[in-house]
């Protein structure tokens, strides 16, 4: 594991050491590693929402407008559901 140097001003220290407490975890390196990989997760799950979207009519059938978007808003739902973004 490799150790990077970080500057962070008083206000969000003040807020990281209150969410430690709250959110239960034991040190602040936990609490920003933690942060770290919720960020990437998201980005990784925004990055296929946005290649999903950007597939939108490249299959073989061909739908109406009306169709593609009802197929299309229901497969986003699924996705979103099934990341837990959605209940």
């Amino acid at each position: 594991m490799e150790t990077i140097s970080l500057k962070l001003d008083e206000n969000m220290l003040d807020n990281i050491d209150k969410s430690l407490k709250k959110h239960n975890f034991s040190t602040r390196t936990e609490f920003i590693r933690d942060a770290l990989r919720e960020k990437l997760e998201k980005m990784t799950q925004q990055e296929k929402i946005e290649l999903f979207m950007s597939l939108q009519g490249k299959g073989r059938r061909k739908y109406g407008d009306e169709e593609s978007e009802i197929v299309r808003e229901k497969a986003v739902k699924e996705y979103l559901k099934e990341k837990g973004f959605l209940k």
